[in-house]
């Protein structure tokens, strides 16, 4: 196996993972009311909030609803089809 191939079985599920964090988090946004630090809901936010936190420095909330899950969901989603998808960089290497 190459290298682009393992780093393609890597990324993709990595990828997906976190496509999948973050719509679980635009979800939880419709609640204001769950409490991010309790079990289930911190499964979502520990991840994810990192990658939040210096979008929404420069995208303010727009109608007071925070859109930078679905900025990152758009993000991530690219990259998952630039890198391994049907014709990503790292199949085309590998």
């Amino acid at each position: 196996m190459s290298p682009a191939t393992v780093a393609s079985w890597m990324l993709g599920p990595l990828l997906g993972l976190m496509t999948l964090l973050f719509i679980f988090r635009i979800v939880l946004t419709w609640y204001p009311q769950v409490d991010l630090n309790r079990f289930p809901y911190n499964l979502v936010a520990w991840p994810t909030e990192p990658f939040l936190i210096p979008v929404r420095k420069v995208v303010p909330p727009i109608g007071g609803v925070d859109i930078s899950p679905i900025i990152w969901v758009g993000i991530v989603t690219l990259l998952r089809e630039l890198l391994v998808g049907q014709q990503g960089l790292l199949r085309l290497v590998g």
